[in-house]
Parts: structure tokens; sequence; C-alpha cells
């Protein structure tokens, strides 16, 4: 047979597109409905079409991928299923911004016609998105690709609103609410983030209205003064229980209002007596419902203070508070200000400051929703890994409250209701009406808001297959299996999505949520533009390939924790793949087919054959289980070492020997082991590694691809833990005459008689191992000892499995051997001393397991025994 090879360059720029393109030219990333195999399903988080995508993103898609890939090869009929979040508020923030680039208002522009432009821009980004998706090697299925605004799912998000409001799940009410001034929205509690800001709080005194003195309150927000309807006081506070139901005069507005009692006021926080703003604070709101309290709201949707703020009116918030200020200090009543540093709640999207205000909104109850939610992670039909960010999931549900999901917005889904212009009743469906379900008449105006982005995103695990109607892919892949997110989005998404699939589906979304963490830079900081410290994700592929960089990702990661990006590691992958790929072409290029075909079935494996075949089975074993357990960081680590150091370093060195000098049959026998473990350890890297394992693999195997190629099974019957010890010692004793010659500067191309004195046990592996010794040790002959030998040329090392000498004085200085034994025996009396403060140690022996005592006193007998040879040879040379 023709032997195959690989090009004498490793350049992933030559084959990465070729190979993705004829993946799916070829249909392996589409999913089937198959009855006679055992489904996976992810769900992509759908990125956001605000932009492209970040290293975060690479992260998250190269776990997914990894998943996916392992359970294919395993023989499950995966479903990988990409899409994009239209991310309403983003989104139309982001469009909003370049039309003004352009002269173009959107309120100027009407609504149908800027959503035309943003429809423009959501094909143009979902492409981009799509391609950068591609290039990472994501082996998604394409042609079940969703968006949030498809028609199909648009129906889902309808069919939900109208069964959560049948359901009594949905109201319509004033209450108070988070609002964006700047986007003019309504916001949820998951869409703000807290930023510590230095601020004050301003100390105002309010007159008693009987013109007995005044109370003195404490505040961060002197603008909503002019929304108080009450102060408050704790009613086990003495110094104030005297006041409760008498009035102050509330300054600048010449209203009076009333003092209260309740347990809300903490009486050791700032002055003991709170303003009570119910239309601008959400504690003080359900003061306010607690006391039958006016709610007056003083500033309209853009943050500015309206006709209830009396002369204020018509003031930008913190222009009203510099004025306010002003005025409390002239009339005397700004008794002091006092440096406060404090969290300030800002929109995640824009970074402008929440005003919460009154508003009437759409609000889902969240409690009945919650309680089924908590218990499905509780009796552990969906589990979290790793298992600590359940409590985040259990925080945020535990302490939930209603959900305002209608925003005040474009671009999103259309909240389905409509209102009768006759009799005011609405209707709520979800096909649009002819005519209103209360009166009949024709007179219908539709909803303005849409609906909040997490409302559609909660349903994608079963939208995406076809839900509400009952489809073959819902059928089969639902639920789905594994949801791979970062540790921010569980209380906006994950749990979302869990009480979703519970109302809707009756059964949880997903069995497992793999959580990872983030991507920050070399010092550890979170990648940013503020900092100009993004890694783009795509030019690291273009330097160094796709397969190193998702290397690089996965390298030291555990699940949930944050990961550095280290350029000199995406190198350190690319040049692991350059060895692998010098390593497969060294075999290409040896194996001889008809002689592997000769001896197919021939068992005369060597030591160096026996020994790879057990390393390789016991890695299989290990690998496995890591994956299966979600370590993929540790599975990866495993590979890496099994390639570059069992495989590459040092048995393809001790083929070597075989290639040049062996018979026919050792060559056939070895040709076939080669072949076989590399292909084992390829498939264990494929996850990782996509496009390098499947361009070497098409050159090994007559096999399609490696992505559908079966995932190795250990095979016991090979795991040979003596036979791994026997060679293990003999790489030990060729290390350490590397080491010696090196450290005596002893040129490789000199060689000499190597004798060695094996330790009970290991005759047999030293015998078998000439060929391996005269090669990579730089042998001239070697030779067997039954007893020490007694030359005093001869430089003397000493393994864990024999002691070994070369008649190397007269080539080196007698002085610089001293030295180094000299060294050596330091090194040793430290570690025998280390060994005996151990075990004199009363607490390690009361609490150490007794194989492990057993362990340590193994280590100082072992240590003993080298010192004595050390200093034995020491005396000799002397």
């Amino acid at each position: 047979m023709e032997n195959k090879t690989l090009t004498t360059t490793y350049s992933p720029k030559d084959f990465e597109r070729r190979i993705y393109s004829s993946w799916q030219e070829k249909g392996y990333f589409t999913a089937r409905v198959n009855p006679d195999k055992k489904p996976y399903t992810i769900v992509m988080p759908p990125p956001n079409i605000t932009g492209k995508l970040h290293m975060g993103h690479a992260l998250d898609l190269t776990l997914q991928d990894m998943l996916i890939r392992f359970k294919r090869m395993q023989g499950y009929e995966v479903l990988w299923l990409p899409g994009e979040d239209h991310a309403s508020i983003a989104t139309e923030v982001r469009v909003e911004n370049e039309l003004l680039k352009e002269g173009l208002v959107k309120k100027d522009m009407g609504r149908e016609a800027f959503l035309e432009k943003v429809y423009e821009w959501s094909e143009e980004y979902r492409e981009k998105i799509r391609q950068q998706i591609m290039k990472l090697g994501s082996s998604c299925d394409f042609t079940r690709e969703a968006f949030t605004m498809d028609e199909n799912l648009s129906r889902a998000v309808r069919e939900v609103f109208v069964r959560l409001y049948q359901d009594g799940l949905i109201y319509r009410g004033n209450r108070i609410t988070n609002w964006c001034p700047k986007c003019e929205t309504a916001l949820s509690d998951a869409e703000i983030e807290y930023v510590e800001q230095n601020g004050f709080f301003w100390h105002f005194r309010y007159p008693l209205t009987d013109g007995s003195g005044y109370l003195t309150i404490a505040t961060t927000r002197p603008e909503t003064m002019l929304g108080d309807t009450a102060l408050a006081v704790n009613p086990k506070d003495e110094r104030f229980t005297h006041l409760v139901g008498k009035t102050v005069t509330l300054p600048l507005m010449n209203r009076e209002i009333p003092i209260v009692a309740d347990d809300y006021v903490d009486q050791e926080f700032g002055t003991g007596v709170v303003k009570i703003t119910p239309a601008h604070d959400p504690n003080d709101f359900h003061v306010g419902e607690r006391h039958h309290l006016e709610a007056i709201r003083v500033m309209d949707d853009r943050g500015t203070i309206n006709a209830l703020g009396g002369k204020f009116e018509g003031m930008d918030r913190y222009e009203a508070r510099k004025a306010i200020i002003a005025e409390m200090d002239a009339l005397g009543l700004l008794e002091k200000i006092e440096p406060h540093t404090h969290n300030v709640n800002t929109h995640d999207r824009c970074g402008t400051v929440i005003e919460p205000i009154i508003s009437r909104q759409w609000y889902v109850s969240m409690k009945p929703l919650a309680g089924p939610a908590i218990e499905a992670v509780r009796d552990g039909r969906t589990k979290f890994v790793p298992e600590r960010f359940d409590k985040i999931y259990f925080h945020w549900l535990e302490n939930i409250q209603d959900w305002c999901i209608s925003r005040q917005l474009w671009w999103g889904h259309r909240i389905p209701v409509w209102y009768c212009q006759d009799c005011g009743e609405i209707t709520v469906t979800v096909d649009t009406p002819t005519a209103c379900a209360h009166c009949g008449c024709t007179t219908l105006k539709e909803e303005e808001d849409v609906l909040d982005t997490w409302f559609s995103s909660a349903l994608w695990p079963f939208s995406t297959l076809g839900w509400p109607n009952e489809t073959e892919d819902l059928k089969y892949f639902y639920p789905t299996s594994t949801l791979v997110t970062g540790y921010d989005i569980i209380p906006f998404w994950v749990m979302r999505m869990m009480f979703s699939g519970l109302y809707n589906m009756n059964e949880v979304p997903f069995d497992t949520v793999f959580i990872h963490g983030i991507v920050r830079d070399s010092e550890g900081r979170k990648m940013s533009k503020s900092l100009g410290n993004g890694v783009d994700p795509l030019e690291t592929i273009d330097l160094y390939g796709a397969d190193a960089l998702r290397f690089m990702l996965i390298t030291g990661n555990a699940p949930g924790s944050d990961i550095r990006f280290y350029p000199e590691r995406v190198e350190a992958a690319r040049n692991f793949a350059n060895k692998l790929w010098n390593a497969s072409r060294f075999a290409l290029m040896n194996i001889d087919e008809t002689l592997m075909e000769t001896y197919k079935d021939s068992t005369n494996y060597s030591l160096a054959d026996r020994w790879i075949l057990s390393k390789v089975n016991n890695l299989i074993a290990e690998v496995t289980q890591n994956f299966e357990k979600f370590e993929l960081g540790v599975a990866l680590s495993k590979v890496y070492d099994f390639l570059w150091n069992e495989f590459c370093d040092w048995y393809i060195e001790l083929l070597k020997p075989v290639f040049q000098n062996g018979t026919d049959e050792e060559k056939g026998v070895s040709f076939r082991v080669i072949r076989q473990v590399l292909i084992k350890a390829l498939k264990l890297l494929h996850p990782t590694m996509p496009f390098i394992t499947e361009e070497i693999y098409s050159q090994l195997k007559d096999e399609e691809t490696i992505m559908t190629a079966t995932w190795p099974v250990c095979e016991p019957e090979f795991i040979d833990l003596k036979i791994e010890e026997s060679l293990n010692g003999v790489i030990e004793a060729i290390k350490s005459i590397r080491n010696l010659r090196q450290e005596m500067g002893v040129p490789s191309k000199r060689k000499s008689t190597l004798y060695i004195l094996p330790n009970a046990g290991m005759e047999d592996a030293f015998l078998s191992s000439r060929e391996y010794l005269l090669k990579l040790a730089y042998a001239e002959d070697v030779v067997l000892l039954t007893e020490d030998l007694k030359d005093d040329n001869n430089v003397a090392l000493v393994t864990s499995t024999a002691r070994l000498y070369i008649p190397l004085l007269d080539l080196v200085d007698r002085e610089k051997e001293l030295a180094r034994l000299s060294k050596e025996k330091e090194k040793l009396e430290d570690e025998i001393d280390r060994v005996a403060k151990k075990l004199n140690n009363e607490r390690f022996l009361a609490k150490a397991k007794e194989e492990v005592i057993a362990e340590e006193r193994a280590k100082g007998e072992k240590y003993q025994a080298m010192l004595n040879a050390v200093l034995e040879r020491m005396d000799t040379l002397k």
C-alpha cells in the first residue's frame, strides 16, 4: 500500500476552513430524530446581535462543542442548536445611535421605518456571528438555527403570555419600577448593575407643624423630597414614639405630612427618621401601601421634574438636586453634609443611574412559578456543576419579586394585548383580533410596549424545537441535556428557563447546568472596552489557528472558575500542535502497511509496545470519566501529558531502534501499535482540537471522519501496571544518564559502556531494553551486573530502580564529579530530614491513613539507600 503522509509544515490555515466546509457539506452536524439512538441536546446560549463575539463567547462555545463531539463519538444522536437573541434594549440603543450619525431620529422615522432598519442590522450581524461561530470549529446544526424574532418563536412568546394571563399570573398595575431615564423604559431587577460611587448624606430638618421643633432626616437623593408623603420612625424607638401621629411641614412644598411608625425603619441607622417617598423608592412604596399614603410622582420619564415638583418643574433631576440643597441651606434647614460611599443602581446596558418610579406596567406573579423551579433543583431533577452555584439560583428564586415584563421600546415582541376604544376592555389573544372580545367593537388599539428580552429567551429550550406545536424534534430532543453558561446569567436566564419549562412543558428544560467562569486578562482584570484589554478571538485564530485558541481556553479550566488569557499560552498550544503534527508525520512515513497486515495477529509485543498500550488504556478510562464529570480541563491536561511525554518524547524514540534494526515481525507489530495508539489519542484530543485531529486521522484511517468515529473504550486486558513500572524505571535511568552527561559536558557522540545493577524485579526490564539503552543512553555496550561494581574509574548514578555505572572519569574532571555528588548528597539529606520530621510529628501520625504513613517510611528508606550509594561513591573518588 502507498504510504500516506502530512505536509512538512503544520499550517492550520491550509486545512481548517477546508475541513469545516467538508463537515458541513456532508451533513455531519445535522441531527436526526432517531428512535434507535439516545438523544443528547444542547441549546446554545444565543449571542446578542449587537456586535462580534468576544473571548467569553469563544470559551462558552468551545466547552459546548467539546461535550457535543464527545457525545457524538459515544454514539448519541446529538443536537447542538444555535441561534441569536434580538437583545431588545441593547440593539435598539445601538441602532438608534448609528442612525443619529446619519441624521435620522427614531421618533421622527416612525415605528415601521425604524424597525425595518433594525431588521437590516439584525440580518447583517447574525451573519457575522454565524461566521465567527464556524471559524471556531463549532459543530452546531445550522439547519435548525433560531432567532428570537422568528415567527414561530414569536408565536410561542404570544402563546405563553396568553396562558399566563388566563391563569391569572400576568397582570397590569401601578407599581414601583426600575426606570432608565436615558432609554425611557422599565427594567427588571436582573438588568440592574450595582456600581460603587462616592456620594453624600444630606441631613435636612423637617419642622413639626405645631412649631415644637423639627425632625432630621438623611438622604442621598434630595430631589425626591418633593414627593415625600410621610416621615417614618421605628415603633420601638423611644426617642420618637410621642411624635407618632403628629405631622411635619414638608420644606419647599409647604405640604403637611404625617409621622408614621413602621418596623422597616432601622433605628440604629442614620438619624432614626426616614423620609417616605412611595413614588420614588421601592421600600417606601411598600411602607406607603401599609399606611395608605399618597404616591406623588414628581419626575417624568426623562428624569425631569414635572408639575408636581412645584417651582423646580423642568429641571433635570441633578440640576434640581443642586437647587434644592441651596434652598434648604438658605432656609437654615440643611443641618450637615456627610461623605457616603454606596452602591448605586445603574442600567447594565447604558450605565445610566436608575430612577425608581411609580409606573403602570405589565408584571408576572413570580411566587407560584418560583416554587416548582426551586423544588426541581432540590430534588435533583436538575443539578448544577459545580454544585455550589445552586446557592445563587436559590437566593434569587426564594427572594424573587414580581417580574416587570413590559418595555417602552419598539424592537421586540409586542405585547399581545388590544384595547377597545369603545368599552375600554382589553383583549388578550395569540392572533390579531378583528373585534373586541367583550363588546364586539372593531375599533381596537394594539399595546405599544414590547416584552422584556428575557421573556422570549426563557422559552429557548422548547420554542426552538417547535413548541407550541407537537413537533418530532420537541418529542425527541426535549428535555435538553446540558446547559453550558456563565455564572453571571444564572438570575437572568437559567432560573427563567427553569420555571418556563416546568410551567409550559411540565418538565425541567435540562438535567445539568454546567457553569463556567469568565475570561480575564493576564492580570486578572475583566476584559472591557474601557480598559482596552479585550482580545479578539478571530485575530488569535488568524495567528495561531482555532485549535490553539481552543486548547488555551480549556487548559487549566475548572468548572465555575475564571480563567486568565495569556497570549504565550496560545503560542505554547500551537507548539504542542506542531509537535503532534511532526510525530504523526514520522509515524506515517515509517509505517509499512504490508508488514502491519502480515503480522496483524501477532502478539509478540515489545516492552515499549506493552507499556504504551497500558498507558493509553489507562488514559482512555480516566479521560472518559473526566468528561462525564465535566472536568474538561483535567481531561485535556492528561491527553496533553500523554501525547507530549509518553508518546512523542518516549514511545517514538523507543521505536526508532525497531524501525531501523528490528525483524519484520517486530516492525509489523510496532507499526500496528503506534497506529492504534495514535488513533485512540487523536480521538481523545478531538473534542478540544477538532481540526488537527481530523487532518491527521484522515491519513491514518480509511473511515470518512473522526467526528463520527467511535469514542475509544478502555481494554482492561492491556493494562499492566508492572509493565508501566518496569519501563518507567528504564526511562528514569535514561533520563539520569542524559542529565549526568549534560552536566558533565560530555557530547552525545562520545559513547561508553553502561553497567547496570538492577533492583530486584527489574532484571528483565533492563535486559529487554538493551536496544533502547544503546540508542537513547548513548551506550556503546550494556552490561548487567549481579553485584556492585568496585571500579574507581566509573561515575555512579543511583535511581529508584537501579545503580548505574559509566566509565566517564577519563573524560571528565574528578573534582567536578565530586561537586555534583556533593549537591546530590545535600538534596537527599534534605529529603531524609523532611520525611523524618513528618514521621516524628504526632499530629501527622494521628490523622494520616496507615498507607500514607507507610508510603512516607518507604520514601525515607529509598532516600537513605540513594544517599548511602552517593556517600560510597564520594569515598571512592576521594
